[in-house]
């Protein structure tokens, strides 16, 4: 004898079957899945199985199942360095056999440059001229348009493949004179020649003022000229403007003047090859106070 046929519950406000159990009054409703959500689910569970069988998937013993395609991230990353390395030698090949003008006038060439210059600047001129290459005391900001000796993309070229004071044969070489710690002055004179210097750049006149010019004229303008405005033959800087390689206080143009500095920047002939070399000019020049280089006119810096 059979027991009691099921009744079904249904619920009264929506009219659909609920799933026979309560809590607190709250009843839950036998809703069927949307079916448009099964068909997605029934997609993904078929997409799944061919990734497992197409894909390394499943783990082994030694490791995983290779996948009837063979596929690894290691291998994906070999053929995207090579499809890289073809375009750089193109670019390379390319940038061997042009001339600073040719890069300059073409977009592709001159990103490349740039960007080149940019990795190598990184690596080889950021620990002493800083990552943005604002410099420091004794090492020079690049971002600006003062130049010790000259900034066409030759000029930078030459003091990049020679250095300056580096002992190469071809480095660009030039000594500030000691004038106190070697007697050329008298104490006396050393001051009144520093606080002329200041005056250059704006800085208030003192009593000393004519008898400065006057050691400055006698001392200083051989390589200053006589307004000041320095001298790239002798990588000689302009004292006119505000911009300081050893700082720019009364006590730091003091002490250049007495002692003198000899900075040196080394040669990177022999370091670097004549490409990147060329990248390096073409990246420093582009940073904002490269100066025009056989009239030509360098596109905007690539950001």
């Amino acid at each position: 004898m059979s027991g009691p046929e099921h009744k079904k519950d249904i619920d009264p406000v929506t009219g659909v079957e609920t799933m026979g159990h309560e809590w607190d009054g709250i009843k839950e409703l036998n809703n069927p899945a949307p079916r448009w959500w099964l068909w997605v689910f029934y997609v993904c569970c078929i997409f799944s199985f061919g990734y497992w069988i197409v894909y390394p998937a499943w783990p082994t013993l030694n490791g995983n199942t290779a996948g009837i395609w063979g596929w690894t991230s290691y291998n994906k990353l070999v053929n995207e360095q090579a499809e890289i390395k073809t375009i750089q030698a193109a670019h390379t090949a390319k940038l061997e056999k042009a001339g600073f003008a040719q890069i300059q006038n073409d977009p592709d060439l001159y990103a490349f440059a740039v960007e080149g210059g940019r990795a190598a600047f990184r690596d080889n001129c950021a620990t002493c001229h800083g990552s943005g290459a604002a410099g420091n005391i004794g090492y020079p900001n690049l971002n600006d348009d003062d130049w010790l000796w000259g900034g066409s993309i030759e000029a930078i070229e030459q003091t990049i493949l020679y250095g300056i004071r580096s002992g190469h044969a071809n480095a660009r070489d030039s000594q500030m004179p000691a004038f106190g710690k070697d007697g050329v002055l008298e104490s006396a004179d050393v001051d009144a020649v520093t606080d002329y210097v200041l005056t250059l750049s704006g800085a208030e006149h003192k009593a000393t003022y004519e008898k400065g010019a006057t050691v400055f004229a006698e001392n200083c303008a051989a390589c200053h000229g006589d307004e000041g405005k320095g001298g790239r033959d002798f990588g000689a800087p302009n004292l006119t403007d505000k911009i300081w390689l050893y700082g720019g206080d009364r006590a730091q143009v003091y002490q250049t003047v007495f002692s003198a500095h000899a900075g040196v920047m080394p040669t990177w002939e022999a370091r670097l090859d004549r490409n990147t070399i060329r990248e390096l000019a073409v990246y420093v020049h582009s940073l904002g106070g490269g100066e025009p280089s056989e009239s030509v006119t360098a596109p905007a810096p690539v950001e």
